[in-house]
């Protein structure tokens, strides 16, 4: 034993441990370690109990305490004799407790006498409780030892709040059902002993005997404790000024679990009502400061006793009256800044359970859920603390917003169940906060906020007409909104909250449109586009250009005043100093929406021709210059991809793409002819920068989505232009830049259909050559190669390729293929197809190329072998495209026939249909 000991005291955190070398404290570990697992179970037992005996040190009690509960848990101590021996010394141990003695000991003794209990109980010995019952009156010692016994059985056996296997579940049954019969009247009457003798002379150890009989209130006979001795008793250790914390938690906590028996709703009613008796005020607000967790089951039980029960029953109707009698306890509770003392989320679900009873609510009821309210705004209010963090917001702003974002989702339900319980009350209740947010110069940045992120969420709760119409208060919320200048504006959080709170109430413009003006306010000035921070000036144009999405004709009266608004905002993207070095250029979008903003304004039918090109030149020709001097410095000084000069290029690519959302191809090419000149000239300017730098990455697919922008509007006259991109789209390109030059070429085709064909003959040929070798067989890989990032590219590539020859054939362009400078590629375009139509794990491409298939024999096999225009092909059709993708794929393993892609359009039945008798193509042996 000495040299145990030793070692344990070397292997634990203890003093000796401290001055000793790694290596002799990992030789201590393992000395350790074969004492426990090496040593005969009867060895072990002896050498455990002579070290509890005999040992000074806490460190050695408690390995011995654990190898002990290690080999009871694993059944190495199954002799009956050494089974007897170890209960008596442990029951002697407990009955020795001393409450001085470290917790962790007591908690680990008691840890192992509960197992005892589980394995023994009552069948081999009958009487653990009995034998481990204090004496009265109770001392600290065994009193706190015996609670201790009590708390581990629940944590281990008894309590339901853990899962439990089929086997715990029959112990934890044989244990409570034995405790019921032979002790558990006596358990109780020493709990009651404990708390009074105990509560001034040693109060933590009554308050953990009090939190034993909170565990086991559940299944024993509340009569036991909800009595007129007990429950008065609780009650005055809960309430008394003179209770220590843990000790009046532990009263509460019983009580909680007295009102939170289950039983009959009858007798619940009962049992509820003989606990508001024991304590009259139990409603009053201080009972909610001091017993929050017990006023708060008591009122969700009382709901639930009255939702069973209805209003027409006597006991149903008592319980509402005893729930409203407790509710301003609840509304002290939940209101209540001592957030560790009250649990929110229980307070939380009982109001959303209570508002969700209502249907026509009374004036009491209405001066209640006034009362929710305020609860609601309180617990959505950001902490003053966070402040600062928020306005930047840094790592701590971030953390919070995201937390108070989540915490907000079940506040938020619980507002719109009373938005739609009591409309008009929710509205004036809104009304309040925004006075009072305006009228007073000390609002807080919490305040404003919170104000107007309720405001913001009643606009969900409220349907498109009654906003258009300001139903309600809303005729008086809305214009008080627009014109609010709140003294905390500059701040982060209240500004963005505004500007997306002026945004759910738009509609409300368009029946009003005498606040148009108000509202072109709030998105232009200081509290939105030319706000100091930022992020709320990009939110704010974003914004802003929903609002013009939305509203349009309306705010042609005020294009002038908008674009004089904007005038800096769009002039800056002329004004850039791209001859910095040290520079710091934001994203290429930032400030982009403003441009798509007034071209949706500018490009409506009711400006007038003449406005429109007033408008267009003054905002294109400045971008356009800025683009032609920056293509000539770059020339000369070099270009790299992250320098200021190619970040203004960026910028001013992504304004005028922007810029060209609000024009559509009738209006600029049919109605207004001279848009369209305009336009065309840009396109050439913008061209510029994909000839001078094709193998800027950035900037060629910030050109590639103008170009796009430019066939949509442009229509057949931009065609001309289009050979110029496209070669310069082809040089150097990896596996992402194809797909994005593919995607290009499919909407040209798409848009132009046989118009294109000049042009796609000309840069076929290179496309053909570079997809062959970047999408050669070899290039796949299999298993874990095939999820990078690299792999996903050729994926990616290979279906846009199949989208563009899928376009080719089904737009009259598959004589392309036939062309002299396209047909060395043809070999390797059919076994490609062939291919992927056969195996190709992704069955949707498998049928796109079946189609290709399909249409081809349309377009070169005619009803005569002579006239086909591809001569072979009609062989090889037959010989492996009919064998390989119509037979031998359906019959592998990868062709699944319950999956309704394979069976629906059918991978083979189209082919197969244009081989019956009236088709051109015979039947043949196959």
């Amino acid at each position: 034993m000495d040299d145990l000991e030793k070692a344990i005291l070397l292997a634990s955190d203890s003093p000796a441990a401290a001055s000793a070398s790694p290596a002799v404290r990992e030789e201590a570990l393992a000395f350790c370690a074969r004492a426990r697992d090496e040593s005969p179970p009867s060895s072990l037992l002896r050498l455990c109990l002579s070290g509890l005996a005999s040992s000074p040190h806490a460190h050695v009690h408690f390995w011995c305490l654990q190898s002990l509960h290690d080999a009871l848990l694993r059944r190495r101590l199954a002799l009956p004799d050494d089974l007897a021996l170890l209960r008596s010394s442990l029951l002697s141990l407990a009955s020795a407790s001393n409450a001085a003695s470290p917790p962790f000991l007591r908690n680990k003794l008691a840890q192992l006498i509960a197992l005892l209990v589980r394995l023994d109980y009552p069948h081999v010995y009958p009487s653990y409780f009995l034998d481990l019952l204090p004496p009265s009156p109770p001392q600290s010692g065994p009193a706190d030892m015996f609670a201790r016994v009590l708390i581990s059985l629940d944590d281990d056996l008894l309590s339901q709040d853990y899962p439990r296997n089929a086997d715990e579940a029959a112990d934890a049954g044989r244990v409570k059902d034995a405790m019921r019969a032979q002790c558990v009247p006596q358990i109780a009457l020493h709990w009651h002993d404990a708390a009074v003798s105990l509560r001034a002379a040693d109060p933590a150890t009554a308050a953990v005997a009090l939190d034993a009989a909170r565990r086991c209130i559940s299944w024993i006979d509340v009569a036991l404790v909800a009595n007129d001795v007990f429950v008065p008793l609780l009650f005055d250790i809960a309430l008394s000024p003179g209770s220590a914390a843990p000790l009046a938690a532990a009263a509460v906590g019983c009580l909680s679990a007295v009102a939170a028996k289950r039983m009959d709703a009858r007798a619940k009613v009962a049992l509820l009502r003989s606990l508001l008796s024991a304590q009259q005020g139990l409603g009053s607000p201080d009972s909610g400061l001091k017993m929050a967790t017990l006023v708060t089951t008591y009122a969700a039980e009382a709901l639930e006793c009255y939702r069973k029960l209805g209003p027409s029953d006597t006991d149903g109707t008592v319980a509402l009256e005893m729930l409203e009698e407790v509710l301003p306890a609840v509304f002290s509770a939940a209101e209540s800044s001592e957030e560790e003392e009250v649990d929110s989320g229980s307070v939380l679900e009982f109001l959303a359970g209570y508002v969700s009873t209502m249907k026509a609510p009374s004036d009491k009821q209405l001066g209640h859920l006034g009362r929710i309210l305020e609860v609601v705004r309180q617990q959505m209010s950001y902490d003053p603390v966070y402040r600062e963090h928020l306005d930047v917001p840094d790592k701590i702003g971030k953390e919070e917003e995201d937390l108070m974002a989540e915490q907000r989702k079940d506040l938020v339900a619980l507002f719109r169940n009373i938005c739609r319980v009591a409309p008009s009350a929710t509205q004036q209740f809104i009304r309040g906060l925004m006075v009072t947010a305006l009228s007073s110069a000390e609002a807080t940045v919490e305040d404003v906020e919170v104000t107007l992120a309720l405001f913001y969420r009643l606009g969900e709760t409220v349907g498109e007409e009654e906003i258009r119409t300001g139903s309600g208060l809303l005729g008086e919320l809305v214009p008080m909104l627009l014109s609010a200048r709140f003294s905390c504006h500059t701040h982060r959080i209240v500004a963005l909250v505004y500007l997306e709170t002026v945004t759910r109430y738009i509609k409300f413009m368009q029946e009003n449109v005498q606040y148009v003006p108000h509202l072109l306010a709030a998105y232009l000035d200081e509290r939105g586009i030319h706000h100091q921070n930022s992020h709320v000036s990009r939110r704010a144009g974003y914004l802003f250009m929903k609002a013009v999405k939305l509203l349009k004709a309306r705010l042609v009266p005020y294009l002038d005043t908008i674009l004089q608004s904007l005038e800096d905002v769009l002039g800056q993207f002329t004004a850039m100093d791209w001859g910095n070095k040290d520079a710091k250029f934001s994203s290429s979008e930032d400030g982009s929406q403003v441009f798509e903003a007034v071209g949706l304004l500018i490009g409506i039918e009711e400006v007038s021709p003449e406005k429109q090109v007033q408008c267009l030149t003054a905002l294109l020709n400045p971008l356009c210059h800025q683009i032609e001097s920056l293509v000539m410095g770059a020339k000369a000084q070099g270009l790299e991809e992250s320098s200021p000069r190619a970040m203004s290029l960026q910028q001013i690519v992504v304004a005028l793409n922007m810029l060209t959302k609000g024009f559509n191809e009738r209006l600029v090419m049919v109605s207004r002819p001279t848009i369209g000149v305009m336009f065309k000239k840009t396109l050439d300017v913008v061209l510029q920068v994909l000839i001078s730098f094709p193998n800027m990455r950035s900037l060629r697919s910030k050109v590639i989505s103008f170009l796009h922008r430019m066939i949509e509007i442009l229509g057949i006259s931009v065609l001309p232009c289009i050979p110029v991109a496209l070669r310069q789209l082809l040089v150097n390109n990896e596996a992402k830049d194809m797909v994005d030059f593919l995607v290009l070429i499919n909407q040209i085709i798409s848009k132009f259909n046989s118009s294109a064909s000049g042009i796609l003959e000309d840069v076929f040929p290179t496309i053909a050559s570079r997809l062959s070798v970047i999408l050669s067989q070899d290039a796949f890989s299999t298993g874990p190669a095939s999820n990078t990032e690299e792999m996903r590219e050729l994926q990616e590539l290979q279906r846009t390729l199949y989208t563009f020859l899928h376009a080719m054939v089904t737009h009259d362009l598959s004589t392309i293929l036939l062309a002299p400078t396209c047909r060395q590629y043809l070999e390797t375009i059919m076994q490609l197809l062939l291919f992927t139509s056969c195996s190709h794990k992704d069955i949707l491409l498998r049928k796109a190329c079946v189609q290709i298939f399909v249409q081809l024999i349309k377009d070169w096999c005619t009803t005569s072998k002579v006239d086909d225009k591809l001569p072979g092909f009609r062989v090889f059709m037959i010989g492996k495209f009919a064998t390989g993708c119509c037979l031998y794929s359906v019959l592998d393993k990868s062709f699944d026939l319950r999956d309704a892609n394979s069976i629906q359009g059918g991978l083979c039945c189209k082919f197969c249909r244009k081989r019956s008798p009236r088709s051109s193509l015979p039947t043949g042996p196959s």
